[in-house]
């Protein structure tokens, strides 16, 4: 197919058609990215930074009008969209006040009295393949530390956000990035394989499934290429002996739901000590019983539609195999009855392995509920994944929590008594199937740089 179509899935309706790039015409957008790169890495760090800063202001002038089309395309609740607008705007900005002093040259006394020069210098063009289910964050925190370290980037975003990749390139070069610094590759898979393949192509990242992740990573591997890989996740929250259980409820209520249930950090396997099980349970049935499902672009609504039909269909499918394996619907568990991708949301009780809940990452409002017999048993069965992305510990004892989060939970990030996506000071990545390397925090702008060593006399 030479075109893309993308839908709302809220109604069903058609937003938009685009047309594919040719595999030339592709290869010279790589060309004119990195040509652009090659005067744009003559600046210093601190030269970049008024356009980070410029972007920063563009995407928050524009915040409403991007807000409302990554609703049409994707479903995101409009308040949520306006949220993420302001996030990667916090990004640009930390990027920009930080990232000079993160890219600084470094003397390192070499003993004898030499010295030596450790200097972080940019490597080119770096290829950011990203998902759907944030339209600007993905790409806007790729690029901002791209172009901090004075690479270019080329963008292939999933292709039912089309309009939000080409609507965040106008409104960057609108706040006077080079033109051809930042391109958007509207592309099939045969395409972007090469893309990755092409010599002027320097790192490559990105945000998905682990599958997807081995197919990138592999490409990337047979070419030499570095890559960053954000992969998907089935984030346990536990709920021990000595939880404050109101908190707990509300917040993996909020946890389960942020994005309408679509995020790689979503609080996704609810871990509880058998000691406050019943109690727990019985509370966040109710809560999730009552979560208002609806038009996206109405501020009283708590959940949208998923991004898709397709998606609709696969967590539909995950729930029935998962209740086929002995798993109990404890509410929702049943798509609704009306246009769009709408699913209610669902709590999945009796989850044990070897069923989807329990092993996989389901993408949508589904919460899986498990019974541990007690905090160290919890601790057990969190760690008892593939993934290890995100994560999550309530109790009353933060001392404790915080020593279980640092030296016993195998994830890349861990919450105490809450819940968060990302924050611009802290890194985010993950360990095992959840993928490697790390971005924001001062990390990400390291990640595609050549450590260059220095020899002074």
């Amino acid at each position: 197919m030479s075109k893309i179509e993308t839908i709302n899935p809220a109604t069903s309706e058609q937003v938009a058609t685009y047309d594919k790039l040719t595999k030339d015409e592709a290869f010279a957008a790589v060309e004119a990215c990195h040509k652009a790169h090659l005067e744009w890495r003559k600046k210093s760090p601190e030269d970049r930074a008024p356009v980070l800063k410029a972007i920063a202001k563009a995407l928050r002038d524009n915040s409403d009008e991007i807000a409302a089309l990554m609703t049409r395309e994707m479903g995101k609740l409009l308040k949520g969209g306006k949220t993420e607008v302001e996030l990667c705007a916090a990004i640009c900005e930390y990027t920009a006040e930080n990232g000079p002093t993160q890219l600084a040259d470094e003397t390192r006394d070499l003993g004898d009295g030499k010295k030596g020069l450790v200097t972080y210098q940019p490597i080119g063009v770096i290829y950011s393949v990203q998902p759907w289910n944030f339209p600007i964050y993905q790409p806007m925190r790729v690029l901002a530390a791209a172009i901090m370290a004075g690479n270019g980037c080329v963008l292939k975003h999933a292709s039912i956000c089309t309009g939000s990749a080409l609507r965040l390139r106008e409104i960057c070069v609108e706040a006077g990035l080079p033109a051809d610094l930042f391109r958007v590759l509207v592309i099939d898979h045969d395409t972007s394989d090469e893309i990755i393949a092409h010599d002027k192509v320097r790192g490559v990242t990105m945000t998905g499934s682990d599958d997807a992740g081995r197919h990138i990573g592999e490409k990337a591997a047979a070419a030499l290429k570095k890559t960053v890989l954000e992969l998907g996740s089935n984030d346990a929250y536990l709920v021990l002996e000595d939880a404050d259980i109101e908190l707990a409820v509300k917040t993996c209520v909020t946890g389960r739901l942020y994005n309408n249930g679509q995020t790689c950090v979503n609080a996704k396997r609810f871990i509880v000590a058998d000691k406050v099980y019943d109690q727990f349970v019985d509370a966040y049935v109710d809560a999730m019983s009552k979560i208002k499902v609806g038009d996206p672009t109405d501020d009283s609504t708590q959940l949208g539609p998923l991004s898709s039909d397709e998606q609709l269909e696969k967590v539909a499918k995950q729930v029935k195999d998962s209740v086929a394996k002995g798993a109990k619907v404890l509410c929702g568990g049943e798509t609704l009855d009306r246009p769009g991708a709408y699913y209610q949301a669902t709590v999945l009780g009796d989850v044990v392995p070897g069923m989807p809940a329990y092993d996989d990452e389901i993408f949508g409002p589904v919460a899986s509920v498990i019974r541990a017999n007690d905090d160290e048993d919890a601790m057990r069965i969190a760690n008892d994944s593939r993934y290890g992305l995100g994560g999550g510990i309530f109790s009353k004892d933060v001392e404790r929590a915080t020593e279980l989060a640092r030296t016993h939970f195998d994830t890349g990030m861990v919450h105490i008594n809450g819940f968060g996506a990302a924050h611009p000071n802290m890194p985010f990545g993950g360990v095992k199937d959840s993928g490697y390397g790390r971005e924001h925090g001062g990390f990400g702008v390291r990640e595609f740089v050549n450590v260059k060593a220095v020899f002074l006399p």
